[in-house]
């Protein structure tokens, strides 16, 4: 069976955003997490991924829920590089699966610490009160 290989970078470089500042990010938004968590999520269904720090994910889907994953441990340069790849043979992320951070080096980008991930917990937004 042929392995089908993903590379999914931060938001910001999708968006073209350039650059990203090392220093005075804010505090990542508030949640509340919604349901049970689930093992797996469909590939075809992520629309983008945001880092949130060396240990938790965002994956947004297409319909606009957000999937967040709290990988089993510190991943070394996750939140550094924001982006990372994996591989699967079917259309779906799972808990028992591997992503590896995308480092890059001169142009070409390289496979660097490999993290398994947690399951998917649905969240959202909390609204700010006034």
């Amino acid at each position: 069976m042929r392995k089908l290989l993903f590379i999914i970078p931060a938001i910001a470089l999708l968006s073209g955003g350039g650059a990203v500042a090392l220093s005075g990010k804010k505090a990542p938004e508030p949640v509340r997490t919604v349901g049970e968590p689930k093992n797996c999520v469909t590939t075809s269904q992520i629309r983008s991924t945001k880092v949130i720090d060396s240990r938790t994910i965002d994956f947004r889907m297409v319909g606009g829920k957000t999937y967040r994953n709290i990988l089993s441990q510190s991943c070394p340069g996750l939140k550094f590089e924001e982006r990372f790849s994996y591989r699967t043979s079917i259309n779906q992320l799972c808990s028992v699966d591997i992503v590896r951070v995308l480092h890059d080096q001169g142009g070409q980008l390289y496979e660097g610490a490999g993290c398994g991930l947690g399951k998917f917990q649905m969240v959202e937004k909390i609204a700010k009160s006034r």
